[in-house]
C-alpha cells in the first residue's frame, strides 16, 4: 500500500529525516514511536506533501506521489489529523465535518457519513452547532478524526492524537482509532 524508499528531508541545512525506509501493507497498524524532534512530524507532513523530500520516493498504491501536491495526495485517499487538531474554532463541529466530505457533494451520503462519525463519536451529536473552539481538547480530537474520516481515507496519519489530553479521554481515543482498525 504505502513504500517508503531512502527518504530524506531537510529543513534548510538541518536534517529532519535520513533515509527512511518503510512499507505498510493493506490492514496493517503502524505507530511511529520516538523522541521530540526524532521526525515523526516531518514524516506525516512529507507523506501529506505538506514537506517535500530531499531525496527518495513514496509510492502509494503503486503511484508515485513524493512531488504531487497535498490536494493530490488528499485525492488519493491519504489523509493527516495535524497534531494540534487545527480546526476552525468559529464554525460549529457540523461545518468542521463537512469540510473533510467537501468533494462529495451529495447531501444524502453527506448526511450518512455524518451519521457514520456520530455513532463513533456520540457526543459530537449534541455539540453539532456548537463552535468547535469552544468544546474541550477530547472533543476536538473527535472533530479532527471525525473530519478525517468524512473523507473515507484509505491511509488515515494520526500526528500526536493524544497529546494534551486526559487520560480518560486518550483511553477513548484509542478505543476508537482501535475500533477504526
Amino acid at each position: 500500500m504505502l513504500k517508503i524508499r531512502d527518504l530524506s528531508v531537510h529543513y534548510g541545512g538541518a536534517e529532519a529525516l535520513r533515509s527512511v525506509v518503510m512499507d505498510v501493507e493493506k490492514g496493517e497498524f503502524v505507530a511511529l514511536l520516538g523522541t521530540n524532534g526524532a521526525g515523526k512530524s516531518t514524516l506525516m507532513m512529507t507523506l501529506s506533501g505538506l514537506k517535500k523530500p530531499t531525496t527518495g520516493s513514496i509510492e502509494f498504491l503503486g503511484t508515485r506521489i513524493d512531488q504531487l501536491k497535498p490536494h493530490k495526495i488528499m485525492r488519493q485517499g491519504i489523509v493527516q489529523v495535524p497534531e494540534g487538531r487545527h480546526l476552525f474554532p468559529d464554525m460549529t463541529v457540523v461545518e468542521n465535518l463537512e469540510l473533510g466530505s467537501y468533494r462529495n457533494v451529495d447531501f444524502k451520503y453527506r448526511q450518512q457519513q455524518l451519521q457514520n462519525i456520530y455513532n463513533i463519536f456520540e457526543v459530537l451529536k449534541s455539540k453539532r452547532n456548537q463552535k468547535a473552539g469552544t468544546l474541550s481538547g477530547g472533543q476536538q480530537q473527535m472533530v479532527a478524526i471525525g473530519r478525517a474520516l468524512m473523507s473515507e481515507p484509505k491511509l488515515l496519519l494520526l500526528d500526536e492524537p493524544s497529546l494534551g489530553l486526559a487520560p480518560i479521554v486518550i483511553e477513548e481515543v484509542a478505543n476508537v482509532i482501535g475500533n477504526l482498525h
